[in-house]
């Protein structure tokens, strides 16, 4: 959630799967100021979701280039983009997911690598305790309340 957790990690994470690589064009793109994206860059390399490469000599210009983990975070921002556009009417949304192909929308969906079941039942798929839990996590899940179909 560290990854995620700010909001402008995920509008820059954004830019950078649109292709945006370059400090003035996240700046341009954002409206953000300096200082705030300097500071967000760094910590995305630091986190390991961007690498910062140099492109230019004298003066010495870096771009910002998504990692393999960064990339991994992709499904995540479609997820969410579809779930803000699945509560606006289709002339209310300012962007939308189509197939580079064919210029069709699609609509993205979570599901189940093996069934290929969609995970939005929260009544047929429930978290529960990992290998890696602590107490409290293991405490939590095993008091959690039943969730009703009503409340899913």
């Amino acid at each position: 959630m560290e990854h995620v957790g700010e909001w402008w990690t995920l509008l820059i994470l954004h830019d950078a799967f649109d292709g945006y690589t370059r400090f003035d064009q996240f700046q341009e793109s954002l409206g953000i100021s300096s200082s705030m994206l300097t500071t967000r860059l760094k910590t995305l390399v630091a986190d390991g979701l961007l690498e910062r490469r140099p492109y230019q000599t004298g003066p010495v210009r870096h771009e910002y280039v998504l990692t393999e983990l960064g990339r991994s975070l992709r499904p995540v921002i479609v997820a969410l983009a579809a779930w803000g556009n699945s509560r606006l009417r289709p002339t209310e949304r300012s962007m939308i997911l189509v197939d580079a192909r064919s210029g069709e929308e699609v609509e993205p969906v979570v599901v189940d690598a093996k069934s290929g079941r969609r995970l939005d039942d929260s009544t047929a798929y429930v978290f529960t305790a990992g290998p890696a839990a602590g107490d409290a996590m293991r405490i939590r899940y095993a008091t959690r309340p039943a969730i009703s179909a009503e409340e899913a």
